[in-house]
């Protein structure tokens, strides 16, 4: 076998990034060599691989999926949204500027594309299959002309491509049959058909609306899979977040009121756990509190107002991509006050990047924001200086006497002047972050996955918050990730057409597919 798929959606959060998961799953299992890729991607969610290359979250789970590890080869292209029109490039794995959106798709994108497809040719030289994903909708016709991520890249790598549509929006015939007919004649003999996602009900009801779609476009559709709760992988920057709570334009994200998918399982102590997460702007790896989130008995919300504060346990300031506009935010709504009283009272506040530097004194910034000098909380004694220079790691280290990993994503270099070691090597010998009473700040991304680590950072919480929480003993992140995919793997095995996917990967679309007008405008 020597194959690909583009898997491609009708809208953003069709259900992309879990079909080629799952597809990657599925094929793995049958003792496929196989890998992710995604050409071009914006999430303020990234990764940094064992080389040091920071790609998007999404990959690094499929990559997972697959059973292999992540390179900067299965997301050349990352985009990492710092404002209303503006987004930080990072190609194989490293920065190399900003651009405007107007720049980035006026020019430099199609530029990029040979990189793209050498990424893939190499990728397809040691893998069985490459199951590709595309961003937002391949019909976005303003965009067709410098597209290296959908039809672009679908139509220079001769990948077949299969439209995923999200039936629980509604509308999802007329967005089949409307993202082929904008297309044009050398695009759509590549769109091999159709894969519904996230279906409610009895599937014969359905045959009928599928039945019609085929007559009127020619192709099939290969699969329904059903609505299940708590199927989504590492979010690329949308939360899983209901569209009518969401307010996107390069990565702006409304949260307030969210609540992640918890574990079902009651809590082992007799209380639960209470964690706000801070919904500051730009906000990036929010994934971190999602080993939080599978504990039995915590519970994690989102929250913008300092109110929501009172009854948290644990509030936590998350990692974002603009750090000094993050901390004016949190002035404007009065949550600055509220983590400073919060903090001087000794309940627990945990920052995470971002969130670690704007718990600090001071913040020197001339290249995110450009803003000089700056006054953070003073909750902690740490001073931060921006450095051009990207810090990605992926760092091992001990706290709380259990060993801890993580990986590191920042400009921001911290002087710590006080205080206890957060991380250390071990030996007494800080590594990272800072703690003062029962705020701590670190720059580690995913520590919080590390098992023994998360048990004893929950007992000190809970013992601070006057809970009688009780970790529970068992649970292992590692191990409810694997469960995850694997149901992923299991529902295209047992809903979709496998032997239909399998000939698609292997031998491309079928010959002889209908046109259907008008296709692309000219």
């Amino acid at each position: 076998m020597n194959g690909g798929l583009l898997v491609a959606g009708t809208t953003s959060d069709a259900g992309k990034s879990v079909v080629t998961a799952g597809i990657c799953r599925w094929l793995v299992r049958q003792g496929v060599k196989v890998a992710p890729f995604k050409a071009q991607n914006m999430s303020l969610n990234s990764f940094v691989t064992r080389e040091g290359a920071e790609i998007g979250r999404a990959q690094a789970m499929q990559a997972q999926a697959c059973r292999v590890e992540p390179t900067a080869l299965m997301n050349p292209v990352l985009l990492k949204p710092g404002g209303e029109q503006s987004s930080q490039v990072v190609l194989l794995g490293k920065p190399v500027g900003e651009l405007s959106a107007r720049g980035y798709h006026g020019g430099r994108q199609q530029r990029l594309l040979g990189t793209v497809l050498d990424c893939l040719a190499e990728l397809r030289g040691t893998y069985d299959a490459v199951i590709c994903e595309g961003a937002g909708s391949p019909a976005e016709i303003n965009l067709r002309r410098t597209d290296i991520v959908n039809m672009g890249i679908a139509r220079n790598a001769r990948l077949p491509v299969l439209v995923v549509g999200d039936i629980d929006r509604g509308g999802v015939f007329a967005s089949f049959f409307g993202t082929v007919a904008l297309l044009s004649r050398e695009d759509q003999e590549l769109v091999a058909g159709f894969l519904v996602n996230k279906f409610r009900g009895d599937v014969s009801l359905l045959e009928p609306g599928l039945d019609m779609l085929h007559g009127l476009t020619g192709r099939h559709t290969y699969g329904v899979l059903p609505f299940r709760h708590g199927l989504g992988i590492d979010e690329e920057d949308g939360m899983g977040v209901p569209p009518r709570e969401r307010s996107r334009a390069w990565g702006r994200v409304s949260l307030r009121g969210t609540v992640r998918e918890s574990n079902t399982a009651p809590p082992v102590g007799e209380d639960v756990l209470r964690v706000a997460v801070c919904a500051i702007p730009l906000m990036s790896n929010f994934t971190d509190v999602d080993a939080l989130a599978a504990e039995p008995g915590v519970v994690v919300r989102f929250v913008d107002r300092p109110e929501e504060l009172a009854d948290a346990d644990l509030v936590v300031i998350p990692g974002t991509r603009g750090t000094v506009r993050a901390l004016a935010w949190l002035r404007e709504r009065g949550l600055a006050d509220a983590l400073v009283r919060r903090a001087a009272e000794g309940r627990p506040v945990l920052g995470v990047c971002g969130g670690f530097q704007i718990l600090g004194e001071r913040i020197e910034d001339e290249v995110e924001s450009r803003a000089g000098s700056v006054p953070g909380l003073g909750v902690l004694p740490v001073r931060v200086r921006f450095a051009r220079e990207k810090t990605l790691t992926r760092p091992t280290g001990e706290a709380l006497g259990e060993r801890v990993e993580g990986y590191e994503i920042h400009h921001g270099v911290a002087s710590v002047a006080g205080g206890e070691a957060f991380i250390s090597d071990g030996e007494g010998r800080s590594l990272d972050g800072c703690r003062v009473g029962q705020t701590w700040g670190t720059h580690w991304h995913g520590s919080l996955e590390s098992d023994g680590f998360r048990r004893a950072f929950l007992r000190e919480v809970a013992a601070a918050a006057g809970r009688r929480f009780v970790p529970a003993p068992d649970t292992s992140f590692a191990a409810l990730r694997e469960e995850q995919l694997d149901r992923l793997g299991d529902l295209i095995e047992q809903h979709a057409d496998t032997d239909a996917l399998w000939r698609l990967i292997e031998s491309g679309a079928p010959q002889g597919l209908p046109f259907i007008p008008p296709g692309a405008p000219a």
